[in-house]
């Protein structure tokens, strides 16, 4: 799967993209392969028509055939999964970090310590790159195999629902709706992430791997994999409550982050130059208007309630759904 995304993110068609002014000075700038989004939806059409197969005629003789992924597969072997992505997780957090005591890397600031374990944790390179400084692990890591990996988990626990019900509920059609949006809006907006302080900023060490490659994937897909055998079967107007909640949290969540990603790249914008900002001694300016005038963090106000949706698809039979808010 891994594999796969990396040969979807060199073949693809792409967009040359800058990033922000690297924070060494130099005001040089990354340039990064945008074609996440054209990814997500050959995936799906692979997963949806050309997924490989080979089936015996009456004949005798063998075929192989091309059709749907049979996705109930990630239902059964879900523990061994998620287990093998820790396994890699390891493995590259391991790679990331010998490889960042080459020469002439950058290094963050956070992640610079002399402390391994911690160093090791927070990620020593700012950027660690590979394939002739075209392929930029963090970015790749941030939106490919873990975001799209969470989208396709939920739908493997729709079809084990359908198989096991011979239907699909109000509440797994919500949550992979609700989440299938979250994952493609992420793979559309793909060149925001380059201002985001994980870009930035951050080292790419363990937290950063641990949580792109396994804690999304097999974390936010439990509330789908709840409703395999454990659905509410909540009213009509219940669900009809529960979208509402959804599309406030999103409006809030998108049009901030919207507006502050276009403040970054060029805050003389005639869409962002009206919003009043406070100067930092770094030199950086803090929006004080607009969406983030109401709060610090609104996105995260955003994101939150788009979470706690998220769980009331499940009803309120357990707590273990809720973990997310």
């Amino acid at each position: 799967w891994f594999m796969f995304q990396v040969v979807l993110e060199r073949l693809l068609p792409c967009a040359l993209v800058e990033g922000a002014p690297l924070p060494d000075g130099s005001g040089k700038k990354l340039t990064y392969r945008i074609n996440g989004h054209l990814a997500f939806w050959v995936t799906l059409l692979l997963l949806e028509v050309a997924w490989p197969s080979i089936i015996t005629l009456p004949e005798g003789e063998e075929k192989v055939v091309f059709g749907r992924a049979p996705l109930t597969l990630l239902y059964d072997y879900y523990a061994e999964l998620a287990l093998c992505t820790i396994g890699l997780s390891f493995l590259l957090s391991f790679y990331l970090y010998f490889t960042s005591f080459a020469q002439s890397k950058l290094l963050a600031k956070g992640g610079n310590t002399g402390y391994a374990t911690y160093d090791f944790f927070m990620g020593r390179e700012l950027n660690p790159r590979s394939l002739n400084n075209t392929f930029d692990w963090k970015e790749f890591c941030e939106l490919r195999p873990g975001l799209m990996g969470w989208m396709i988990l939920n739908l493997a626990m729709m079809q084990k629902q359908y198989d096991n019900l011979g239907y699909v509920t109000g509440s797994m059609i919500l949550i992979n709706i609700f989440q299938g949006v979250y994952v493609w809006d992420a793979l559309y907006q793909e060149k925001a992430i380059l201002t985001t302080m994980d870009i930035t900023t951050d080292g790419f060490g363990f937290m950063l791997v641990f949580g792109d490659l396994a804690w999304v994937p097999f974390t936010y897909s439990l509330q789908s994999r709840y409703l395999v055998d454990y659905d509410p079967h909540l009213s009509l107007p219940a669900l009809l409550l529960i979208l509402i909640t959804n599309m406030a949290g999103y409006t809030i969540f998108r049009s901030a982050n919207s507006q502050k990603d276009a403040f970054r790249r060029n805050p003389a914008d005639k869409a962002v130059s009206h919003l009043q900002y406070l100067q930092t001694k770094r030199g950086t300016r803090l929006l004080t208007s607009g969406w983030w005038g109401m709060a610090r963090k609104i996105n995260y106000t955003g994101d939150w309630i788009m979470g706690l949706s998220w769980c009331m698809v499940c009803g309120w039979g357990s707590i273990v759904p809720y973990y997310f808010v």
